[in-house]
């Protein structure tokens, strides 16, 4: 059977607004420029809209090698690669990597809009940050500053079994999916092997547990004060994980530098 490709995302900046795209390059830490630039604690620990919800406010944009941040206020920012900046240790949960600074303007701009002292930084490659290989196996997976894996999959079947659950809908956006497919059934992304397309091989690893970052509202940064987490908890619980569980986690596990485009078939393999 296939699963059809219905929305690609990009996150530029960690907590930051996604960008929908129509094609993607499948570079090796994932979907190009996904979450290559980050904001810091003034001591490299990464933030994120757990802590700072307005992140969400934040309109990003790349265009050659260099990100464009839009405020609130509709100003607008250019940040271009920081190749030469200063090298800062960072944090990301346990692992320690290391990020370009970006400059003082984008770190007060950034700062004014959280309402914290930050810095941002773009992910320094010469310091490589690699997936758990725990859950990855026999596929080394470098990652940039996502949670912990390169690519995160979810099935549109998942999210309208979810919403025939809650109080009121949630569109795909609360969930900060890379990666939307149709044609898996309900939760059907936890029983795939994998997903093939020409050169290209993505391999779910691991479940996503889900964090207060879906109780916020992607346009508005407004947040909700128990769902979807309320409901998912009530048939989404997995002990093992001590958390509930919503999409999977995807390495590349062949076909880096791929195109990927919304209308593809996806050959499944099931586990």
């Amino acid at each position: 059977m296939n699963a059809v490709v219905t929305a690609l995302n990009v996150y530029p900046l960690k907590g930051g607004r996604g960008i929908a795209h129509e094609a993607v390059t499948v570079g090796v830490a994932g979907f190009e420029h996904d979450r290559r630039w980050l904001a810091v604690t003034p001591d490299g620990r990464f933030i994120s809209q757990r802590e700072h919800p307005r992140l969400a406010l934040l309109r990003t944009s790349v265009a050659d090698d260099a990100l464009t941040l839009t405020f609130p206020d509709g100003a607008t920012m250019v940040v271009p690669a920081a190749a030469d900046g200063p090298s800062r240790s960072v944090t990301v949960w346990k692992d320690r990597c290391a990020g370009r600074d970006c400059g003082d303007a984008v770190a007060d701009a950034v700062s004014r809009l959280v309402g914290a002292a930050v810095r941002v930084v773009e992910f320094d490659a010469s310091v490589p940050r690699l997936a758990s290989a725990d859950w990855t196996g026999d596929v080394v997976a470098p990652v940039q500053f996502a949670d912990g894996y390169p690519i995160l999959l979810l099935s549109e079947e998942s999210l309208d079994d979810l919403n025939a659950r809650l109080p009121a809908p949630l569109p795909m956006n609360r969930f900060r999916p890379n990666l939307v497919v149709r044609g898996l059934g309900a939760f059907g992304e936890d029983r795939v092997r994998e997903l093939r397309i020409g050169a290209l091989r993505l391999r779910p690893v691991k479940p996503c547990t889900r964090c207060t970052v879906t109780m916020t509202d992607q346009i508005t940064a407004s947040v909700d004060a128990a769902e979807p987490l309320r409901t998912l908890k009530t048939f989404r619980w997995d002990r093992e994980l001590r958390g509930v569980t919503f999409g999977q986690n995807v390495v590349i596990a062949g076909g880096v530098g791929s195109r990927l485009a919304v209308g593809d078939a996806l050959d499944v393999e099931w586990r």
